[in-house]
Order: structure tokens, then sequence, then C-alpha cells
């Protein structure tokens, strides 16, 4: 892939979930991606991060990434943000995060998100 296809990439996969589009999400990673984060250090399936980001969609409704910092490079992209959602309730909430991915043939072969999981149960009160 060309460093311009890998970001078209990146920002079609972020953009994306700003949009609350799985599907297109799910398009974005390979088959058999793997998908880790610091916080549990555990590998997650395709399969697995669809299912938990449709929850997420529901959950925040309105989200959006702030600050992108994307850096494209042979075999991968690295974006640094701040995720900004919007409750239910209307409280906002953030989370600044850094993915590390690897593409191959136009997909996500390998997803490494990385973030402060205090951070995270704020979305949730």
């Amino acid at each position: 892939m060309t460093l311009d296809e890998i970001k078209a990439l990146a920002t079609r996969f972020f953009d994306a979930i700003e949009a609350g589009d799985a599907a297109t999400v799910a398009d974005c990673y390979a088959d058999d991606v793997a998908i880790w984060h610091n916080t549990d250090r555990q590998i997650e399936t395709k399969a697995d991060n669809v299912k938990t980001l449709s929850g997420f969609i529901r959950h925040i409704p309105t989200r959006r990434y702030e600050d992108r910092r994307l850096t494209v490079y042979p075999g991968g992209f690295v974006q640094q943000h701040l995720l900004v959602g919007v409750r239910p309730d209307g409280k906002r909430v953030e989370l600044p995060a850094c993915l590390v991915c690897a593409v191959a043939d136009g997909r996500i072969t390998r997803l490494d998100e990385y973030f402060d999981s205090e951070q995270v149960a704020a979305w949730s009160r």
C-alpha cells in the first residue's frame, strides 16, 4: 500500500467510528485482525470488537476525534487523538488515546490501543 492509501484507510476508519458506522469499521479490518488494549492486555477478535463498538455507539450517541495526529509509514499508521463523547444524559466525556495499527492489503491487521482506564470510568458514570 502507498502512504496515501494507508492515510485514506486510517481516515475512513476513524470517520466511520465518528459516524456510528460499525459495518464500515468492520470492513476496515482484516478477517483475522488482532485488537489489543493496554488496559487488559487481551487480544480481541474482529467480531468481538465490532460488538463492543456497536454497544459504544449506542451508549455514546455523539462522538468525535479531536486533535487527530496521524502519522503513516510503510505497513501502518499511528494516531494520537482526544476522543470526545456526549452521553445520553448530556455529559461530555473525553479520552486521550493512541492507536498503533499494522496494515496489509487495504485492511488493518493489528490494532494496539493505549489509553488510561481511569478516564474510561467517567464514560459510564
